[in-house]
């Protein structure tokens, strides 16, 4: 495997993810009782929901068990996974298909993944879950359709639901919440709408809670920037503070990661069209010392040789970083942040000093054949220090090395 570039980081292992490489943005580690090591992953289209590797020897990935989606309708983009319970969402292509919600899976054995149950969203107004987190092991928070939810615009169609799964044979919702306005038959009225193919919609897309807070949710709410929730009451979220920036900056706020003991937050901004054409697409560094009223204090620099990359062509910008997963096998990063950036490949900087980030290692291999510019799209770090790159098109999965001086913590 030929790499362009390779700065601080070296490629040890590559998976092509069995001829159906389309990784997505859900990826989860289990350590079994043997010690050894298995790396679920999210595919992002069909043919595949998620695959299952073998990776308790890097160099040497693995794949042990695959899954098939039921068809071209469904996308199985993201999981979730929290000590042998396993949540995989499952999104269709237009309202009223199936499979459209979660699947539920008991991982006693990591290889053989047990079906439990199916939480069912599907209906006319739904396209089922879209990203499903599960930090805590006792609530699922995910982005959602519901088939009693009608949203005004065909763009706002998800909502955040908060999941009881602290039964996991019969999951209940137990509280949703919604901007003000994105319902039908609400007087309230949502933003201004962003124009043309930037306007893609006033919903939530990572839907966060870790255990240090379970009374707080931090979401990416696309267009509508970053919120942050009191669920201290899961039955009546409310809203604290909102951060809209954009405009001026073109929308689909992705990614909002709390740095608890630092008082700061991770923000991506998922770069979705081709060429860059909706650039800038930029991670930032939110102060949340007061959280009703988060203030940006920097952006990571841009990748070295940006402007020759952008012109290669495919997406090029942010999309999403490291999650710090409380669960064992996880890498828990306060000081370093792993960032992918479709066609500039896999960025990692050191946020010491969060007011001036620097780039300390990028990760870029060649395009594959067939395919315009790579599509690194997701990225793990585990605990032994071990970086997965999950490519959303051909690339399949790629295992680094960091070799840097500035240690990853």
């Amino acid at each position: 495997m030929s790499v362009r570039i390779a700065h601080n980081l070296k490629l040890i292992g590559r998976h092509d993810a069995g001829g159906a490489p389309n990784l997505g943005e859900g990826t989860a580690m289990k350590i079994a009782r043997d010690g050894r090591r298995y790396l679920y992953i999210a595919h992002e289209n069909w043919p595949v929901a998620f695959s299952i590797f073998d990776v308790t020897e890097p160099r040497d990935p693995r794949m042990v068990w695959q899954l098939k989606l039921p068809g071209p309708h469904a996308r199985g983009n993201s999981l979730a996974m929290r000590g042998d319970t396993l949540l995989m969402a499952y999104q269709v292509n237009k309202y009223g298909l199936k499979p459209a919600g979660f699947q539920v899976y008991d991982i006693a054995n990591p290889v053989e993944p047990r079906e439990v149950t199916f939480f069912d969203l599907s209906g006319a107004t739904s396209q089922g879950t879209h990203y499903i987190s599960f930090m805590d092991g006792e609530y699922a928070h995910i982005s959602t359709g519901a088939p009693d939810f009608e949203s005004k615009h065909r763009h706002d169609h998800q909502i955040y639901m908060i999941v009881d799964m602290r039964s996991p044979s019969k999951p209940v919702e137990v509280g949703r919440w919604w901007m003000p306005g994105q319902r039908v038959g609400e007087a309230e009225e949502l933003p201004p709408r962003h124009e043309g193919f930037l306007d893609v919609g006033y919903r939530p897309h990572h839907t966060l809670s870790y255990p240090e807070r379970p009374d707080r949710a931090y979401i990416g709410w696309i267009d509508g920037g970053i919120i942050i929730l009191d669920i201290a009451d899961k039955a009546r979220p409310k809203m604290i503070s909102r951060l809209d920036y954009h405009p001026p900056f073109p929308g689909f706020t992705h990614t909002c990661l709390p740095l608890f003991n630092r008082d700061l937050m991770l923000v991506t901004d998922e770069a979705t069209g081709d060429h860059g054409r909706d650039w800038p697409k930029r991670y930032w560094i939110v102060d949340i010392r007061e959280e009703k009223n988060p203030v940006m204090i920097a952006s990571m620099p841009l990748p070295d040789n940006f402007d020759e990359l952008h012109r290669i062509g495919g997406r090029i910008g942010a999309h999403n970083i490291h999650e710090n997963e409380p669960e064992p096998g996880s890498a828990k990063l306060e000081n370093t942040v792993v960032t992918t950036w479709f066609s500039a490949g896999l960025r990692i900087y050191d946020i010491r000093d969060p007011f001036r980030p620097e780039e300390i290692a990028a990760f870029l291999p060649e395009t594959p054949e067939g395919q315009r510019g790579c599509r690194i799209s997701d990225c793990f770090v585990d605990d032994r220090g071990i970086i997965y790159a999950c490519d959303r098109a051909k690339g399949g999965l790629y295992i680094l090395e960091y070799t840097g001086k500035q240690p990853l913590n």
